[in-house]
């Protein structure tokens, strides 16, 4: 009687796989149903921006920013922003750091919302994403009539922003925050605890809080392992220090503390913070120019500096090197997807190859912030 005998398959998830959201490849080693490894790789969307900093100088590499991260774009504009106005000592108009705060943190609702609903539909439950998405479409017309840009924003300038709030925008943004808390409890009702979707999250991709440390996670994934690291709250920038929120952290609730229910869950909650945070800068924002005076032939004195942002993936640092001139000798950025997928070979080991999409989703990993 002959045995059975069986051998590892190597599968490509990707780089054309819809749940990766992007131009990403995994190297998937299985026995059947069982994942030996996931091993991602990447560079497909390699485009050199940090080396067009050097070539397009201060104001003109802007634009290049809102293309690290573009769900939240917002973000890397107001990073390259204050580096910028870092090395030349540049200091922000009160009202034009308000109106930083105001388009970050929608554009951080914009992005939590397609994380969200994108992790149910990739998970097989396609009504949730409508529901996200018409949110965010509505954000997305708030977002427009404010810079005249639904996703790269080139909103930020060296010196603040670019447009003041247009007449009559703030009553609407208000409203819509009244219209968007209840609709969040909706949607909560509808997939969050929702019975087959939390099974499928819990108790997968759990991540510790010392390896979501050593792996150096940041934002809604190091803050799902119980951490309360953020950096509006811990190395507060801008006008956050102003303002009064929470910091949400995984309770393991459902499963083991870390798992990818947890993650969901702290952006989640997340929306709800950010919903407090407009409130106050939308009432307390003072009057006053938006626009600091920065020179057009802007060349700030030689030096180097770093400065750090809590992007809607986390801790996002951005170094930039002066040399005197109109152009940067050197810049880099540091973003959160990227240090995410240092950890996936590691959890995917023995996993099944469906809950690879459902670890993926979790840590809302963004394809052209992992390359640049």
């Amino acid at each position: 009687m002959s045995t059975l005998r069986t051998e590892e398959m190597t599968l490509n998830m990707g780089p054309q796989h819809p749940s990766t959201h992007g131009v990403l490849r995994f190297i998937v080693r299985a026995d059947g149903e069982v994942m030996r490894e996931a091993i991602p790789d990447v560079g497909y969307l390699h485009r050199s921006i940090e080396k067009i900093a050097e070539k397009v100088g201060y104001h003109g590499f802007m634009p290049y920013t809102d293309r690290v991260d573009y769900v939240c774009a917002m973000f890397t504009n107001q990073g390259w922003g204050m580096a910028s106005e870092k090395l030349a000592n540049i200091q922000v108009p009160k009202r034009g750091e308000y109106c930083r705060a105001i388009a970050t943190e929608f554009n951080r609702l914009a992005s939590h919302l397609l994380s969200v609903g994108t992790m149910g539909m990739d998970i097989g439950a396609m009504t949730p994403f409508t529901h996200a998405i018409r949110e965010r479409e509505m954000i997305n017309d708030l977002i427009e009539e404010l810079c005249g840009a639904r996703l790269t924003f080139n909103y930020m300038r060296i010196g603040g922003v670019a447009w003041d709030l247009p007449p009559g925008w703030r009553e609407k943004a208000l409203a819509y925050l009244d219209h968007f808390e209840p609709i969040l409890d909706e949607y909560n009702a509808l997939i969050s605890y929702n019975k087959i979707y939390i099974e499928r999250l819990a108790n997968v991709g759990i991540i510790s809080a010392d390896e979501a440390v050593n792996y150096n996670l940041v934002g809604p994934n190091l803050r799902g392992s119980g951490i309360k690291w953020d950096i509006r709250k811990d190395l507060p920038y801008s006008v956050y220090s102003e303002f009064d929120f929470d910091v949400p952290v995984g309770k393991g609730e459902w499963g083991k503390l870390g798992d990818a229910m947890d993650r969901y869950m702290v952006r989640i909650r997340e929306l709800k913070e950010s919903v407090k945070i407009l409130r106050q800068a939308l009432k307390q924002i003072p009057a006053g120019p938006v626009l600091a005076k920065v020179p057009r032939n802007f060349k700030p004195p030689a030096g180097e500096c770093q400065i750090r942002v809590e992007s809607a993936r986390g801790d996002m640092g951005w170094y930039a090197v002066s040399d005197g001139t109109g152009y940067p000798w050197r810049v880099h950025v540091r973003t959160g997807s990227f240090a995410a997928m240092g950890i996936i070979q590691k959890l995917s080991q023995g996993l099944m190859i469906a809950d690879l999409v459902t670890l993926i989703a979790s840590l809302d990993v963004i394809a052209p912030e992992i390359d640049r």
